[in-house]
């Protein structure tokens, strides 16, 4: 793509854009594109890693879909449904509806890859049921977060584009920053529904010793994707505050 470039000037040390255009195709890129490398690696690692485990028939011979059933019936949780859904590895829990949505490759399957990701989503179910606190603020940052995502970069690019309009950008950074948020307070929910579900499978009979350590690895693999989003929004943000942050009105 090609772009007029107009002339940069440096001060105490950190450089300048005077054109709009040129703040939007820079070097910075690269912080982009590591983002974007750690993402597509985390997501090609998980991936291996379910399919290499996904071979592996549990000796139980439990589903994905009667794992979920017997662990949140042990948990005493009666008021959360089991559904499937299409897809592979779309598998989530919904707080709202109380629905527990397991992916095509997850709910028939009998394999310990299965397995440990239905136990995973029950852990979520588990912690809404112990009001577990990081679950309810990642719950109340989600509308934040929404609108951080929806609205941060047309407002940077508005106020790019009415000359560097410092109230939109850094209201579009501000706003951004809320996405991060999320990302972050996540982290340690997806951890620990990661731990629940360890410990409710090393204590109830649908795996053997031999394969828990499996299960472990899935969801270690799964629990980096969500690191490597974390670092990617970092990266982005660290961007437009390299980009926008220091700029001020000179008149």
């Amino acid at each position: 793509m090609l772009v007029n470039i107009s002339q940069t000037n440096f001060r105490n040390g950190a450089m300048r854009m005077t054109s709009p255009i040129f703040a939007l195709f820079d070097p910075t890129y690269f912080l982009v594109i590591i983002g974007l490398l750690l993402s597509m690696a985390a997501s090609a690692y998980v991936n291996s890693t379910f399919a290499k485990y996904d071979r592996v028939r549990a000796q139980s011979g439990a589903t994905g879909t009667s794992a979920a059933q017997y662990i949140l019936q042990q948990s005493l949780i009666n008021d959360v449904g089991v559904r499937e859904i299409d897809g592979n590895l779309t598998d989530n829990y919904n707080g709202q509806t109380k629905i527990l949505s397991l992916s095509q490759a997850t709910a028939n399957s009998t394999s310990v890859a299965a397995i440990g990701v239905a136990a995973h989503e029950c852990g979520h179910a588990v912690q809404d049921a112990n009001n577990y606190g990081p679950m309810r603020l990642r719950s109340a940052i989600v509308p934040l977060a929404n609108i951080g995502s929806t609205a941060s970069f047309p407002l940077i690019l508005i106020g790019v584009f009415m000359g560097m309009n410092q109230t939109l950008i850094h209201l579009g950074i501000l706003l951004f920053s809320f996405a991060l948020l999320f990302q972050l307070v996540t982290l340690p929910v997806e951890f620990n529904a990661s731990r629940r579900a360890l410990s409710i499978l090393s204590d109830g009979g649908l795996l053997t010793p031999q394969e828990v350590p499996m299960v472990r690895k899935v969801l270690t693999a799964a629990a980096l994707t969500y690191v490597a989003a974390a670092l990617s929004t970092f990266l982005q943000l660290l961007r437009l505050l390299i980009l926008f942050g220091g700029n001020r009105d000179d008149n």
